[in-house]
């Protein structure tokens, strides 16, 4: 396998009803209506981690590059640096991101309106049902909570406009540059939750756009 290669199980969708539940193989704990429903991989009429298989991209990504240029006309000049990786995947810790568990009061927006619940039996809500103990079936790693890791970052431009030299050298001038520069400016990425660096644990704090002005004299 790749390295970094992670196993998991393979999700289908969400339970619809008690009827589905009970025809289906035991999976993980109890499971109710509205659980994510997984695939019996060997046939066995159980779920265990016997039906794990490599699942996605390496969490370390297979690719990493970046590319920059610097141009510049009479006064004028930008520079741009860009940062990218590709084919690497990443979970979503429903551990780390599960509202209403332990200590965790945070739920985000986008759980809130995309949960499975009796006014919204949606077979492929980007939640789960909500519970405030933990399922031990819905924290499997598994392709539900697979996302795809890869994103190109503009991670720094900066540009300037100097003042020419003839209008400078009357005030005793050598040279005099007006910038402006900035950072993490703009991420470019499938995943949309959080920034797709933070990776699985969406509720930390996450790189900064910083943008700077100043004058060099």
């Amino acid at each position: 396998q790749r390295v970094n290669q992670a196993m998991g199980v393979i999700s289908l969708s969400l339970f619809k009803d008690y009827e589905e539940i009970r025809n289906w193989p035991k999976q993980f704990g109890e499971v109710m209506q509205g659980d994510i429903k997984y695939k019996d991989i060997n046939g066995d009429g159980q779920i265990t981690e016997t039906d794990m298989v490599p699942i996605g991209y390496p969490t370390s990504p297979e690719i990493i590059y970046g590319f920059g240029f610097s141009a510049g006309y009479k006064g004028c000049d930008l520079s741009c640096f860009f940062q990218g990786s590709a084919r690497s995947s990443f979970w979503i810790d429903p551990e780390n991101t599960a509202p209403f568990i332990g200590n965790q009061r945070t739920l985000l927006k986008a759980y809130a309106d995309d949960h499975w619940s009796e006014e919204n039996r949606n077979l492929y809500a980007l939640w789960p049902r909500l519970s405030a103990t933990k399922r031990t079936n819905n924290y499997q790693k598994s392709t539900w909570f697979m996302r795809d890791g890869s994103f190109l970052r503009l991670k720094s431009v900066e540009m300037g406009y100097t003042i020419p030299e003839k209008i400078t050298k009357k005030a005793h001038i050598s040279m005099l540059r007006f910038y402006l520069s900035g950072t993490n400016l703009l991420t470019f990425s499938k995943f949309k939750l959080w920034d797709v660096e933070m990776g699985g644990k969406g509720l930390g704090y996450p790189d900064q756009m910083v943008v700077n002005a100043g004058v060099q004299l």
